[in-house]
């Protein structure tokens, strides 16, 4: 494979890969958002239904940091590429056995337990896998364009995102008794085939080369997470903090906008899910542009301004969303995921640049996981609770969205600070030893 060709493909199969692994992930949303809740958490009251489905969601992601932890470990000591191919493994089997499932009029409490537990599965995979897909495209990529590159990885949300609208959109026009019995499975099911051409195409793409020198200098970390959480503490709890609207904020638009339209505003789900498909289908196509300007405009200042307009984003939003035409929702929200997509293609790179090889995997899985776990697993379901609180008022939502955003900026500008200063040095052991 030539030294020009080899960047192209890691970034191809990041992108490939993590759209397969996000789709995974998107579809238990959607589901969550539609149906699990009547599935596996029935009850009287559909909102605490809802808010039960929703918790199962946050469950993927309380796991996150601590597979974060273990696949950063492994990955700093045996390499990138077989983390990736495992996690893959892993995401794609869970999600089938999802499908599988019986339910709690089935099986009885044993329907929602085996769910949880999935559930669990497939956030160890996210958790493992996401900073192996961002590294091995950056640590590829020529000079000077680590952060491009690296937004590959996050190229694969959106397009996972896409996938899974679709199932879910076909599967929508189903009767109710049929999407209930049966038709809610297939885009779990779906995984298994996905799954396998993802494991081809991550295959072909050798090991990373700044790992490879790392390795053949014998300058693997012994402990990377310790080394890390030492050394580099300050970079994880900026870096954590700036990836909040990145990936909270998606599931504010994307999962718990589902239930809030359908919900409080009584439009109907196929509605919300084609304006939620343009809306993707405009993320896909801004997300590399993004990448792109940030690269003649600086990283850092780019994101601190995209992370500015977001605090702003919801009011206009809301506003639109209100009407509950189509177009205005449509653009309302676009609006929004736009600019936190902006973030979300630029903040992989950058932050990866925060940490060096023999400590990067540990340090970026541990920082984006444990950001998503604090925030984008609990967000739906905060949600929720606030449109509850609140009926028939948006604004406590939109200052919800704010506060996210805010982080994001606190976040952005401390990590630019430390980026911008002397990197703080760590005692480095040799490989010795096992993994």
């Amino acid at each position: 494979m030539s030294q020009t060709s080899t960047p192209r493909r890691a970034a191809a199969a990041a992108f490939i890969g993590t759209t397969i692994e996000f789709y995974d992930f998107y579809i238990y949303a959607f589901a969550a958002a539609l149906v699990l809740g009547q599935l596996f958490f029935p009850s009287d009251n559909p909102t605490l239904s809802t808010m039960a489905a929703f918790g199962s969601f946050a469950v993927g992601f309380i796991a996150r940091p601590f597979a974060g932890m273990v696949f950063g470990h492994l990955g700093d000591r045996l390499g990138r590429k077989k983390m990736l191919l495992f996690t893959m493994a892993l995401m794609g089997l869970a999600t089938t056995c999802i499908g599988l499932l019986p339910t709690y009029a089935q099986a009885g409490i044993w329907g929602p337990a085996g769910l949880v537990l999935l559930r669990l599965l497939q956030g160890i995979s996210v958790g493992g896998e996401w900073g192996g897909a961002v590294l091995m495209a950056s640590e590829h990529a020529p000079k000077g364009r680590k952060v491009f590159f690296a937004s590959f990885a996050q190229w694969g949300s959106p397009a996972g995102l896409l996938l899974a609208l679709i199932a879910f959109r076909v599967i929508s026009e189903m009767d109710q008794e049929a999407l209930l019995s049966w038709g809610w499975r297939i885009p779990f099911l779906l995984s298994g085939v996905l799954m396998m051409v993802g494991l081809a195409i991550r295959f072909g793409v050798p090991e990373s080369p700044e790992f490879t020198e790392v390795r053949e200098r014998d300058k693997t970390a012994r402990f990377p997470v310790m080394e890390v959480l030492r050394g580099y503490w300050k970079q994880i709890l900026f870096a954590a903090s700036a990836v909040t609207i990145g990936s909270a904020g998606f599931f504010f638009t994307n999962t718990f906008m589902i239930t809030y339209v359908t919900q409080y505003l009584g439009i109907a789900k196929t509605t919300i899910l084609d304006c939620l498909f343009v809306v993707t289908v405009l993320q896909f196509i801004s997300q590399p542009c993004s990448a792109l300007l940030s690269e003649r405009v600086g990283e850092g200042r780019f994101l601190k301004w995209v992370a500015a307009l977001c605090i702003l984003a919801p009011y206009p939003m809301f506003l639109l969303v209100q009407t509950g035409n189509l177009v205005y929702m449509t653009a309302g929200i676009a609006l929004a995921v736009v600019l936190l997509a902006a973030l979300y293609a630029v903040i992989a790179g950058y932050m990866a640049e925060a940490f060096p090889a023999q400590v990067r995997y540990s340090g970026i899985s541990i920082a984006y996981q444990l950001g998503s776990a604090v925030t984008g697993g609990t967000t739906p379901m905060l949600g929720t609770f606030i449109a509850g609180q609140y009926t028939g008022q948006w604004w406590p939502l939109a200052i919800f969205f704010s506060v996210l955003a805010l982080m994001s900026l606190v976040g952005v500008l401390g990590l630019s600070h430390l980026r911008g200063a002397a990197a703080p040095r760590v005692a480095l052991s040799t490989s010795e030893g096992a993994a």
